[in-house]
């Protein structure tokens, strides 16, 4: 059996095993990695950990660390109060808040792995506290991230603009951008009324929305103002005594967390240094300034999570190091009718991003495209926007960098759900988002 095809059928395996018994699908992965990496790729111990994503492993426990002191220490609860007293206790448009936030983050350049670092966890807690759907407020922090990830000055708009020039296509930055903008727009809004947006419509401003008690009782009651809700302050349970509100006020521990947030955010996206180092960084020093409150802030990391998506990571590193991508690949392009070559790549793009990481496959998969698209038959931009979008728009995949990052952030009592969920979303994505892309943009071209 050739490696190509020990590997992808070791992925089945993997997803099979992991489905049928409870077993953390990255501990299988591991396994796989090691065995069918040794017995049929011919790797070594040191080669198989190689892959090892060491950068997501410490962006997941750094970002999960620190916002677990920033639960811990009522952090969380301020930033809810100041959201929700900004959009007037209008509930309905904080999943749009957040949209439009990431969006703009990454059209000025942020990767969209650190604008969804740092919004995804403060958006999965006003999900928590106004019981709005945490499925549907991850994926609109995702698309919301997608959907500026094309801009002319975006590591994404970089890379496609930089392969299209070598390639000597003629497709504008702006065009690119535009329909990822447009895309990821209307997938935004389809999520947001397939999961609830309906009912947070119907929510009245000042409605009393009694919700679920935080992880440790407190004596203290509080209230949100003008939303009369129940949410948790410093892990306590707040009371829907409106004329409390002043007690979840600015302290000395909140300051320096505040403080902590908004440094990772500037050293994150304006000098792009390192989110997991950063976080872990800022973590520590708060730990260092008040260690007793963040007591226990570790229990806060998601352990299984980042078990999970490290796992698989590294089985799918053993997966290219076999060749089995190239394999797909060029059998893909060696297809000698353009229309159903495009939708190939298209797919070959979505389904190895949905794993992997969407820079790399952007780059590996534009030139895949390009021996057809010099037939002339199909329109160059066309091509080029759907392959940019059935690259990205699987990024709500909970094994890659963003899906991970906010399914890691959920409370912890509702991660193993969430990630199920993610799960039959990302499917759902990659079995029909490409296609989307490829009647969207590349079939109008041909015909």
């Amino acid at each position: 059996m050739s490696p190509q095809i020990a590997t992808i059928i070791g992925l089945v395996i993997m997803f099979i095993v992991a489905t049928a018994l409870p077993i953390n699908m990255g501990a299988v992965a591991f396994a796989l990695a090691f065995i069918i990496g040794g017995l049929f790729v011919g790797m070594e111990g040191k080669e198989v950990l190689a892959g090892f994503p060491g950068d997501l492993f410490l962006t997941l426990v750094g970002i999960t660390y620190l916002f677990a002191i920033a639960q811990k220490n009522g952090t969380i609860d301020l930033l809810v109060h100041w959201a929700v007293k900004a959009v007037r206790g209008h509930i309905v448009a904080i999943p749009w808040v957040m949209f439009v936030v990431t969006a703009v983050l990454t059209a000025f350049g942020a990767l969209g792995p650190a604008a969804v670092a740092i919004i995804g966890p403060v958006a999965l807690r006003f999900a928590k506290q106004y019981k709005i759907n945490p499925l549907m407020m991850g994926l609109l922090v995702i698309h919301g991230a997608q959907a500026g990830g094309f801009s002319p000055i975006s590591v994404y708009g970089g890379i496609t603009n930089q392969v299209v020039q070598k390639a000597g296509l003629e497709v504008t930055e702006m065009a690119v951008f535009l329909t990822s903008l447009g895309f990821n727009l209307l997938m935004g809004i389809i999520c947001f009324f397939a999961f609830g947006g309906l009912a947070l419509m119907r929510r009245a401003p000042t409605a009393t929305e009694p919700l679920v008690a935080g992880s440790q009782a407190s004596s203290r009651q509080f209230a949100i103002e003008g939303h009369g809700a129940l949410v948790s302050a410093g892990g306590g349970t707040l009371s829907n005594d409106p004329d409390a509100l002043d007690d979840v006020r600015i302290n000395r521990e909140r300051v320096f967390t505040l403080i902590g947030l908004l440094g990772l955010g500037i050293a994150a996206l304006v000098y792009n240094l390192n989110v997991g180092l950063v976080s872990i960084t800022v973590a520590v020093v708060l730990a260092l300034l008040s260690p007793n409150s963040q007591k226990g802030a570790v229990d806060g990391i998601s352990w299984s999570t980042v078990l999970l998506i490290s796992g698989v990571v590294t089985y799918v590193a053993v997966l290219q190091q076999a060749g089995a991508v190239d394999y797909i690949g060029h059998g893909v392009g060696a297809i000698g009718i353009p229309l159903l070559g495009a939708l190939l790549v298209c797919y070959v793009g979505g389904i190895v991003s949905a794993f992997a990481s969407s820079a790399a496959v952007l780059g590996a998969t534009i030139p895949l495209a390009v021996p057809f698209l010099m037939q002339g038959h199909l329109s160059a931009a066309g091509v080029i926007c759907a392959l940019a979008i059935s690259s990205t728009v699987v990024d709500v995949s909970p094994f890659s960098t963003n899906g991970a990052l906010v399914v890691a952030s959920a409370a912890k009592e509702e991660r193993e759900a969430l990630f199920r969920r993610f799960l039959v979303y990302s499917g759902l994505v990659v079995a029909f988002g490409p296609l989307l892309a490829w009647l969207l943009f590349v079939v109008p071209g041909w015909m």
